[in-house]
């Protein structure tokens, strides 16, 4: 069980998650590494359900396996579980019923990758990976993408789930587009909640990565804001947006409304403010602040969380409102941890 709150209404609903292991933990949304000593391997992650994504990394990293490989796994298990309705198989689907995936990758090097709109492929982070090495482009999009995919041995299946679609024909008998933020605290009980989360909840995995050699990777998949027009493409898969990643000094990823995200250049931001010297939580902050700056109200409204690794192993988060929460995974704590806040 895990406490959530009600993360974006109507238009971003989706899973929020179900906390795979130990009960949240509130407190600091930073624990610093051992000084002097780098903590890494280290795998974080956005929400509690990225617990078992981390799991998944884990095994990898202890393995004194490649960051890379490590993140890409580890996201493919909320990308698979059909219970997670805002990640991959099972996403809401947009408002003429399709479910359209977006995914980046990025590695120590400054490679990268990204999918846009692909429909039918369950894992669109491999695919994204697969751009990054096997193409000279970074972004594909679409039927495009799509090709490529097949092409390259992927199989396409109909990710539109029963529950998907009931919840998305509910949806279309008022069909209202208007995002609020998480203000309400609840309890998530899997015997009688349907959704996990709640059915107006919506969020994005994204995960960093320090392998066993001191080399960061990153990921970012999602299925975007549920019941959003066709081709809309959030943060997720924009590189410096939803995610970014600079080997010498550290990485970021981004949850919530990614338009808002984009509009700051989130992660990019926060590995510069990460360069200057501000430790993870506070560059997150400090992008938060940049977002309410633009537009107060806005920001009253909607949710952003971003999530920072730096080189040395330390970690922070920060959001808009209460409710984000993210996870980690070290060879010193298998823990989750709730985000600080502005509101």
């Amino acid at each position: 069980m895990s406490t959530r709150r009600k993360f974006l209404q109507h238009s971003l609903a989706g899973s929020a998650a179900i906390l795979t292991g130990e009960q949240l933990f509130a407190g600091s949304a930073s624990r610093p590494a051992v000084t002097g000593k780098p903590n890494h391997p280290i795998v974080i992650s956005t929400w509690d359900f990225g617990q078992a994504a981390n799991a998944a990394a884990w095994k990898i990293l202890s393995a004194n396996g490649r960051s890379l490989d490590a993140v890409e796994q580890g996201v493919w298990v909320p990308e698979a579980d059909e219970s997670n309705q805002s990640v991959g198989y099972g996403g809401l689907p947009d408002r003429d019923g399709r479910v359209t995936l977006d995914a980046c990758i990025m590695d120590e090097l400054y490679n990268c990758g990204s999918v846009m709109c692909l429909e039918h492929i369950k894992h669109p982070i491999s695919v994204a990976r697969l751009v990054m090495e096997k193409t000279p482009h970074v972004i594909l999009t679409g039927e495009g993408a799509l090709r490529f995919a097949l092409a390259n041995g992927f199989k396409k299946e109909n990710l539109l789930t029963p529950s998907s679609e009931k919840a998305w024909k509910e949806w279309m008998k008022e069909a209202k587009y208007n995002p609020e933020a998480n203000i309400e605290n609840r309890l998530y009980d899997k015997k009688t909640d349907p959704m996990p989360g709640g059915k107006d909840n919506h969020d994005t995995i994204g995960m960093l990565a320090i392998d066993g050699r001191g080399m960061m990777s990153g990921a970012c998949t999602t299925s975007g804001l549920a019941y959003k027009m066709q081709g809309r493409v959030g943060d997720s898969p924009v590189i410096g947006a939803g995610l970014y990643v600079d080997n010498e000094v550290g990485g970021a990823t981004a949850t919530g409304v990614g338009e808002e995200v984009i509009r700051i250049v989130g992660a990019h931001l926060i590995v510069e403010l990460m360069r200057q010297g501000a430790k993870p939580e506070q560059a997150c902050r400090d992008a938060v602040q940049r977002i309410i700056k633009r537009n107060p109200s806005k920001a009253k409204e909607v949710q952003v969380g971003f999530l920072a690794l730096n080189k040395q192993g330390e970690y922070g988060a920060y959001c808009l409102q209460k409710g984000f929460t993210f996870s980690v995974k070290s060879n010193k704590e298998d823990k989750v941890y709730n985000s600080k806040s502005i509101y």
